[in-house]
């Protein structure tokens, strides 16, 4: 890993026109190199798309695809077909070798992917050579050398807490451990003002070329760890990636933060909401130990700031040998020498013998500041499959924890609901059976939900359209059923409570009367 300077973003706007010239974007290298090869690149993997732009006369788009994001040397008659050359050269985004007997070939310094926006924008992510894809193996092994510390890419990550993220036009935003700047530039689309701060300088000047690239707007970019850069300064959204690996030791900046197990994402969490304008929100992504006779929610409950609501999913858990393993891969240790990589290994095991982890979950922490004396707190599992953007599902959740904090179970029967458009009803038994074994009703979108609901739960969400209480729909379904309709309206509030909060039914306006 190179300690030279980075570029300068003077002449960004030249060099992003050339490269959209060219159709260097994220449709244009799909136009170029096939699905197969593309996808191949999100995975780090180079060998397709080298095969893709190795013919001749291939054009401005293939020479920018060699320079750029599989880092090969392109004769400078190329680069300057498809670049302001002199600019690039000056600026120190592409360095000249000069060939004796031969001509001359210029290299990236770093690297660039497009990127598409989420309106179709065209954006470009700077980041060190062969690091354009965060988490890929032995991408670790590269930040080594003294006075280093290795800026990202674009990785799962990234793109998971981007599509998660609130798009509420807001005055302020910060993003905390800004990497390459993926989410200030997200933020810099629906924020007046953003602040983007990383504990390692050179993630900064990464965010600065990825804004600048990207055609974005300034950002106010601070030096320090976790919120001591902003002082007492306080936002209306706060977005962080953080380095939240649970690791032995703080080998690499980009991932390991430095603190003991899962302190870090605590620290960040509980620190965040004295930092929320009222109605702000913060959302994180994290790792959190499963302690040995500790229920993991009790532990994440813990960490909610008071004066917020909070959402939390764990989508993913793995034991202690696979999540050590999956880091030690991402170190590039197991390409080492097989003694190093076996010390390496029980040191992770030690370390996590010594706090009591069985396992390490991942997931997705949103808070709301609120006013209300009872906040809401969910902690939930959901590893299944959803539909990203879920920005408005995550405003949504909250919009129905308000709804059902005001409405007590009285209120709720007297209350109108309407099945969600994309619910349907799947009823599930045996072929010529009479009556269905159970029936599911199920999301298609956003989180996309099941739950099992019984013969009386799915009558009572098949009829709501909004024009009866739900009081009425249940004195009729206790005439169907035979059964004592206050009986049914004293049992039935807690599953509607639960269909509300989990989407499947939204509150309407009753009919005017």
């Amino acid at each position: 890993m190179s300690t030279t300077s980075l570029p300068k973003p003077d002449r960004a706007p030249e060099l992003r026109a050339a490269l959209l010239a060219a159709g260097f974007t994220a449709d244009g290298l799909l136009d170029l190199l096939g699905a197969p090869a593309y996808a191949a690149l999100a995975r780090s993997e180079t060998v397709p798309a080298l095969r893709a732009t190795r013919g001749p006369g291939d054009g401005a788009l293939a020479s920018l695809v060699r320079l750029f994001l599989l880092q090969q040397p392109e004769p400078y008659a190329h680069a300057a077909a498809a670049l302001p050359l002199e600019a690039a050269l000056s600026d120190g985004w592409l360095r000249l070798e000069e060939v004796a007997d031969g001509e001359d070939t210029v290299h990236a310094t770093v690297d660039v992917r497009p990127y598409g926006g989420p309106d179709g924008e065209d954006w470009f992510i700077v980041s060190d050579l062969g690091c354009s894809v965060g988490g890929a193996g032995g991408i670790g092994s590269r930040g080594r050398e003294p006075g280093t510390a290795v800026v990202l890419g674009v990785g799962g990550a990234s793109t998971t807490l981007a599509g998660i993220t609130v798009r509420t036009p807001v005055g302020a935003a910060l993003d905390v451990g800004t990497g390459s700047g993926i989410q200030a530039l997200h933020a810099s689309r629906h924020a007046t003002r953003v602040t983007a701060t990383d504990v390692n300088p050179r993630a900064l000047e990464f965010t600065r070329l990825t804004l600048a690239l990207s055609g974005a707007p300034e950002a106010e970019l601070l030096t320090g760890s976790l919120f001591e850069p902003v002082g007492e300064a306080t936002y209306d959204l706060i977005v962080s990636n953080p380095p939240f690996v649970i690791s032995p030791g703080a080998r690499l900046t980009y991932r390991d933060g430095g603190m003991g197990g899962d302190d870090l994402c605590r620290t960040l969490v509980q620190e965040a909401g004295a930092r929320l304008n009222p109605g702000g929100y913060a959302q994180f992504l994290g790792n959190w130990q499963h302690v040995e006779g500790e229920d993991w929610r009790d532990r994440l409950r813990s960490w909610v700031p008071r004066g917020c609501d909070a959402w939390i999913v764990q989508r993913d858990v793995q034991d202690v040998t696979q999540y050590a393993e999956l880091w030690l891969r991402d170190a590039g240790d197991h390409r080492t020498d097989p003694a190093e990589y076996t010390r390496r290994y029980e040191d992770w095991l030690d370390e996590f013998e010594a706090r009591g982890t069985k396992s390490v979950g991942f997931g997705w922490i949103t808070l709301r500041r609120t006013d209300a004396a009872e906040p809401s707190i969910v902690v939930e599992e959901w590893p299944h499959t959803v539909e990203q953007p879920l920005g408005e599902a995550v405003l949504a959740h909250f919009a129905r924890q308000d709804y059902l904090r005001q409405h007590d179970d009285a209120a709720l029967l007297e209350a109108h609901f309407a099945l969600a458009e994309e619910v349907v009803q799947e009823q599930v038994g045996a072929p010529g059976a009479e009556d269905p074994e159970h029936v599911v009703l199920r999301q298609n979108r956003g989180m996309r939900r099941a739950t099992k609901v019984d013969t009386v739960g799915a009558g009572f969400a098949g009829v709501c359209d909004g024009s009866l209480s739900a009081g009425r729909i249940l004195d009729a379904i206790a005439q169907l059923v035979q059964e004592d309709p206050i009986v049914l309206r004293d049992r039935t509030p807690e599953a509607i409570r639960l269909l509300v909060e989990q989407g499947f039914l939204d509150p309407v306006a009753g009919p005017a009367r």
